[in-house]
């Protein structure tokens, strides 16, 4: 699949399939995080690859949204080191995850971000050092079918905003048009 491809399918998938991710599959995706740009190439991520059923289960219990990650075969808990880029942290933890979605679209994966949880639970439960914060958990599997016509109908709905609406030319409101 060619990049602008994947970035074009790619959508959040709140239910998977129970079938394992490949380990070839997740360590191309896990490649994607390493290879992507930080300030200073100080790169200050880390990420916890949580295959385990029984941890799957209690961090879906950490917020509303968080709820279909037991279902999800693999969940990345994507950590920031405050320690080692404080102001820049955070912005390069979520290139590098923004990578991993690409990659595992392009792997035939679906992904969803994970907002919804506490950091404390999260981080008491696999043992993540006081210099990282958790920014973000990504869930990662094969896409259950969707077959409910209430799922296809907010997708129709929530469709996305134009070019011109998102996009300036020179000063903000001058708006783009493409040519």
């Amino acid at each position: 699949m060619e990049v602008f491809e994947a970035i074009q399918t790619r959508r959040s998938i709140r239910s998977y399939l129970p079938d394992e991710v490949p380990e070839e599959k997740l360590a191309r995706i896990l490649e994607a995080a390493r290879l992507a740009p930080s300030a200073s190439n100080r790169q200050p991520w880390h990420f916890v690859v949580v295959r385990d059923a029984e941890k799957r289960k209690r961090l879906s219990e950490g917020g509303v949204f968080a709820r279909f990650l037991h279902e999800s075969p693999v969940v990345i808990v994507g950590c920031g080191n405050k320690w080692a880029s404080p102001k820049w942290y955070v912005v390069d933890t979520t290139i590098a995850m923004q990578n991993m979605v690409i990659a595992a679209t392009g792997e035939g994966l679906g992904t969803c971000w994970i907002g919804s949880f506490t950091e404390k639970q999260v981080k008491d439960m696999l043992e993540i050092p006081s210099g990282f914060t958790v920014v973000a958990l990504l869930a990662i599997g094969y896409p259950r079918e969707e077959k409910g016509l209430l799922s296809k109908t907010v997708r129709l709905i929530k469709a996305r905003k134009k070019l011109g609406e998102i996009v300036s030319v020179e000063k903000f409101g001058n708006h783009y048009v493409s040519g």
